[in-house]
């Protein structure tokens, strides 16, 4: 089967879909796009439905912590594959860090179940409409989340790390 190209997959989203999302390629051959948290959960679910695209299989979903970003420090990335044309792309939204909250889909791919869980535990990203949000690897009475890059890399209390021993 013929590789889809990156203006067919931009015409049909557009004829289908009016929210102006636009797809790019990378060097690689992975589409990508960025999105309005608002419209995740439509876009992701046209994308499972449509029979021409085909997008059917999540291969991965994981948090990103871009602290400098104002207003989008946190970012979900999903990887989403169609087995049919082997295309791969690769969906980003970005939410507040006072407020992240981005929709689940676990109405869509099943599979998101358990890689939302893990992107809760690791990066506090609360996934609206979830069935079971909780802690899966870390304490259930742990406050911060590790993967946020909130804490500095060494301890500055240690004495065993003194910068003069390693001059610095």
């Amino acid at each position: 089967m013929e590789p889809i190209s990156l203006e067919t997959i931009q015409q049909h989203i557009d004829s289908h879909l009016s929210n102006g999302i636009q797809i790019s390629q990378d060097a690689f051959g992975v589409f990508n796009c960025e999105l309005d948290i608002k419209h995740l959960y439509q876009f992701v679910h046209f994308l499972y439905k449509d029979e021409v695209l085909a997008i059917n299989f999540l291969t991965d979903l994981c948090g990103v912590h871009y602290p400098d970003q104002k207003n989008k420090e946190i970012g979900v990335v999903y990887h989403l594959q169609s087995m049919k044309h082997q295309l791969r792309l690769r969906v980003k939204v970005f939410v507040s860090e006072n407020k992240p909250e981005v929709p689940s889909l676990t109405g869509i791919y099943g599979s998101a179940n358990w890689m939302e869980r893990e992107t809760y535990d690791f990066y506090g990203v609360q996934f609206l409409g979830h069935p079971n949000l909780k802690r899966i690897l870390n304490m259930d009475e742990m406050l911060a989340f590790p993967m946020r890059k909130e804490f500095p890399l060494e301890d500055p209390n240690r004495e065993d790390k003194i910068d003069y021993q390693f001059g610095r």
